[in-house]
């Protein structure tokens, strides 16, 4: 028995040694000092928007949002709201039909405009807001509006109907093209690295209307003394800007907690290129496994 007993707590230890010789992630603070998921959801629970910005193959990420999600979920569920980038705001009714069961999840699946890694990554965080009857935003602007903007710019919107427009931020959206999120995607399509032949402007454009578009939707679904989750693309609220400085021009007063995911070579210390890009900064090492 005492063989038996020395021989597990042996195991734990090297187990215990060999996990942290090589953790699969790192908490950072915006200054970089390391912190802890405890630390985070402490904050989490205190805040009005949480962003969470992931890396859209890395598995770390989509793991920890599901914890995330639940965790809050376990204390906060009646003032729990959950949204993503993931799903277009023209398909929220079929989105509601599925949650409240009144549709086939093939119907849904097939009908809404998923993305290739649904089933493995995102299927997880709505099975949780089912469960736990959760309600589910979808907050993205429909992609054929987005592409007609990368195509001619913000005034091509103009001649939408009425009933379109119901899916996008309101008319006319501010648009500043010196931030750097922005300024960069200028950049990069005037280097061809975007393809096409539009000006480099629009493609700027197109990711500024869905940021505004996700912040509407975001701020249309909350109410003091909820908790908005939201998932998105960590370059959608990297830096405090794009859906942050949407929702900061709107209420200033948003306590808003965004988390900023990373890959890095070494993950035992946070990159200067990497410093304040959100309240928290989850650091994965490059070579982790992708889930596409």
């Amino acid at each position: 028995m005492k063989k038996s007993v020395l021989f597990s707590f042996v195991l734990i230890s090297i187990l215990s040694v060999a996990f942290m010789s090589k953790p699969a992630y790192q908490l950072f603070d915006a200054k970089g000092k390391k912190t802890t998921y405890d630390a985070l959801l402490a904050e989490a629970e205190k805040a009005d928007i949480v962003f969470f910005g992931e890396l859209h193959n890395n598995p770390i990420c989509h793991w920890l949002q599901l914890q995330l999600a639940k965790d809050l979920a376990s204390k906060n569920k009646e003032k729990l709201v959950f949204g993503a980038e993931m799903f277009e705001a023209d398909n929220q009714l079929v989105l509601n039909e599925y949650q409240n069961g009144w549709i086939k999840e093939a119907h849904f699946t097939k009908e809404a405009k998923m993305w290739d890694n649904y089933k493995t990554d995102y299927k997880p965080l709505l099975d949780l807001s089912i469960k736990q009857k959760i309600p589910f935003v979808a907050t993205n602007i429909p992609r054929r509006y987005a592409n007609m903007v990368s195509r001619e710019g913000l005034e091509s919107l103009n001649k939408l109907d009425a009933e379109a427009k119901k899916y996008i931020a309101p008319l006319p959206i501010a648009f500043d093209v010196t931030l750097p999120a922005y300024a960069e995607m200028v950049k990069m399509a005037g280097h061809g690295q975007m393809g096409g032949n539009a000006k480099p402007e629009y493609f700027a454009q197109a990711q500024a209307i869905k940021d505004a578009t996700m912040a509407h939707f975001i701020l249309k679904n909350w109410q003091k003394g909820k908790i908005f989750l939201h998932f998105n693309g960590s370059y959608h609220s990297d830096n405090f800007e794009s859906i942050i400085w949407y929702l900061k021009k709107q209420n200033p007063n948003l306590k808003i907690v965004s988390i900023a995911s990373v890959e890095q070579e070494s993950i035992t210390e946070l990159e200067k290129t990497n410093l304040e890009k959100g309240n928290f900064v989850l650091a994965i090492p490059s070579d982790m496994t992708k889930t596409y």
